[in-house]
């Protein structure tokens, strides 16, 4: 760690946790992020958002918006997000569209991010899960109008409509948000990145045509309607639908971009108290989350004139399911129980023009479908100073292609966790965690066949099994707050892509990671506050690959820290200045594509001063040094293309200096 570092560092020590952009709530197994619809106005990225407040959580830029997160060391679909409980899925292979894409932070009441294999209601927690809550409608009529103007061209128009009465509830919202094209602390535009990357290289086809190397990076338009109906005094009706349509969104550092990424998420939950005297509180949970997403080379060189030889790989995928929880007083504890039914399809095909129209028909993901039937059980219980929980499941998933040249799969498993917390009544907590929990391979990593007709799925391929044990200690004082926590993930059949192989890249392997974090605040006045996480960790392979020698795991990002200096004054002013630091690249999969990055260090500036009851005003600067900086490897399970100079994969870097003013109108 460089002097800036430890002399910043030792600053903020003086000073003394994070009120600024995000209300932040520490519980023994998760950070609850609140408030997040009113103070992250930046942009409709979730993923940035979190990146800037949980240390364990890192950034996977793909684009200026839609982009992706890694939670200690982990990925894809070894993470669960779910969106007022529904569980949503992306569908491109290559990451344009992940989850945490398909809403936006001005929709979002609440996250709540939890670490390791802890929870048995959800089908494959493996490393841990982003649980969003959107808003919720309110009695009292209100309404919101704001908007959005940054650099590079950004543009955010948004409205919120909430009221009813004692029976209904109802809240609408929508937006609406472009951008152009972003610059890195270089003055490089994504275009300009790309063709800096491939000149006068065989990928110089990948290259932004003169018609859209200025064009925007984004459009994204979304609209959400909530309704929660009173059916009695102890029955609850909750009716939501978010859709979310992005157009014409730039990839620059792949071979396509996305004509458009479109979802849908629906959701039922119906909840009844005092059911029968075995049902304290029962819940029936239904829920369906649709996506299109075709990306094309529409906007590159190799398309050719009017897009004559353009290529579209077209892909949808479908999640839906039902979930039944009791609740129960059972021996002096908490008892739940429940069933869990879910079904995901995956379907994708290639279309092709002119000289490209011999890929039409091929598929890409053959109409696959993963079903998961799953019973579960958790119980709590405080026993003097000790508070136990412990959950089981049961799973039994069948996933079946209508690719009849491969095998349909099937696999069962256990997941199960104990947590125990020791709480002292100087508020003190000593916490021990063992949990195990699976995940079947999905869809890409199955069947998963590029254009050429090169097989590089794995049809083979076995579930993971991840098992954990996390231990830590969490101490409140009258003026601050730390907590200290440890964790060693053992991966058994873990699912690696292996950047040397033709076809079947994906493999089962033996790995580990494990590491430390922590976080910390300080009350140093009634106004002024700070806060501290920290987040370490390492991942290896128990064995190099065939034909490779690296054991370093990919993915596994270096030290993070994240620290905020806060002011909250009686005048209705709050304002933060941010700081987050990484430490450079020392240990990479060199070996599938991974490559040294710099350290980096970049500061964030925000204050929002409330007028009256109605007018509220936010002023912003991220990397105010405009620093040029990458956050993200290049692991070769993502396809990226080449850079011209070093014959790596292209980075991405990201934005320069970006100023932005947000004012919002409430009445």
């Amino acid at each position: 760690m460089n002097k800036i570092t430890l002399s910043l560092l030792a600053t903020l020590s003086l000073y003394g946790a994070d009120l600024g952009t995000i209300q932040v709530t520490q519980t023994t197994n998760s950070k609850v992020l609140e408030n997040v619809s009113n103070n992250d106005v930046k942009s409709a990225d979730l993923a940035e958002a979190l990146y800037k407040e949980v240390p364990s959580i890192n950034l996977i830029r793909r684009s200026g918006i839609a982009n992706d997160i890694t939670l200690r060391g982990q990925k894809r679909d070894n993470i669960v997000v779910t969106v007022d409980d529904a569980k949503v899925c992306g569908a491109c292979p290559n990451r344009m569209d992940p989850p945490t894409s398909h809403i936006v932070t001005a929709n979002v009441e609440s996250v709540t991010v939890s670490e390791g294999p802890f929870d048995v209601e959800e089908f494959g927690v493996l490393s841990g899960e982003v649980k969003v809550k959107m808003k919720e409608p309110t009695k009292t009529p209100k309404g919101e109008l704001e908007t959005t103007l940054g650099s590079f061209g950004y543009k955010k128009f948004g409205t919120k409509l909430s009221g009813g009465n004692e029976k209904v509830k109802i809240l609408f919202s929508a937006s609406y948000e472009q951008s152009d094209q972003y610059k890195d602390g270089d003055g490089n535009t994504l275009a300009q990145q790309l063709k800096n990357a491939t000149t006068n290289t065989p990928q110089a086809a990948t290259q932004y045509a003169p018609a859209y190397e200025d064009a925007k990076a984004f459009v994204k338009k979304t609209a959400m309607l909530k309704s929660f109906i009173n059916l009695a005094p102890d029955q609850k009706l909750e009716l939501g639908y978010t859709v979310n349509k992005s157009d014409n969104v730039l990839y620059a550092n792949s071979k396509m971009d996305a004509l458009y990424d479109d979802s849908t998420i629906y959701n039922l939950q119906y909840n009844v108290k005092y059911l029968a005297p075995y049902s304290k509180n029962f819940t029936l949970k239904l829920y369906r989350s649709d996506v299109e997403h075709p990306m094309s080379t529409k906007f590159r060189l190799s398309s050719g004139t009017n897009s004559a030889n353009e290529v579209i790989s077209s892909l949808t995928t479908k999640m839906e399911g039902i979930k039944a929880i009791n609740d129960a007083d059972f021996a002096h504890g908490t008892i739940t129980y429940g069933i869990d039914l879910s079904l995901r399809n995956w379907n994708g095909e290639y279309i092709g023009y002119g000289m490209k129209a011999g890929v039409t028909g091929k598929d890409s993901i053959a109409d696959v479908d993963t079903i998961n039937r799953a019973l579960f059980v958790k119980y709590t219980k405080d026993i003097g100073i000790l508070n136990i929980k412990t959950g089981l499941r049961y799973n039994d998933t069948t996933i079946t292609t209508a690719n009849t040249r491969y095998d349909d799969r099937n696999f069962d498993s256990f997941d199960a966790n104990i947590v125990s917390t020791l709480s002292f009544k100087n508020d003190l907590k000593i916490f021990l965690a063992l949990g195990q929990a699976s995940r079947v391979p999905d869809a890409r990593e199955l069947y998963f066949q590029t254009s050429m007709g090169t097989m590089a799925g794995t049809p083979t391929l076995d579930a993971v099994t991840n098992k954990e044990i996390d231990a830590g200690i969490e101490k409140k004082f009258d003026n601050a707050y730390f907590k200290l926590k440890g964790f060693y993930s053992k991966l058994q059949n873990y699912i690696y892509f292996h950047k040397g192989l033709t076809q079947n890249n994906f493999e089962n392997i033996d790995a580990k990671i494990y590491g430390v974090e922590f976080l910390g605040s300080v009350d140093v006045t009634d106004e002024i506050y700070v806060d501290l996480g920290a987040s370490y960790k390492r991942g290896k392979k128990d064995e190099a690959l065939a034909g490779q020698s690296d054991t370093d795991l990919a993915d596994i990002t270096p030290l993070k820290i994240n620290a905020a200096l806060n002011l909250e004054t009686e005048d209705d002013l709050t304002a933060k200045l941010e700081y987050i630091h990484a430490e450079a690249w020392k240990n990479y999969d060199a070996d599938n594509g991974e490559q040294y990055l710099p350290s980096y260090d970049t500061f964030n500036i925000k204050a929002t001063q409330a007028f009256n009851k109605h007018l509220e005003v936010t002023v912003g600067i991220d990397n105010i040094f405009d620093k040029t900086y990458a956050v993200s490897n290049t692991y070769a399970d993502l396809i990226l293309l080449s850079d011209a100079n070093s014959g790596e994969v292209m980075l991405l870097n990201e934005p320069g200096r970006y100023v932005y003013t947000n004012i919002k109108y409430k009445f």
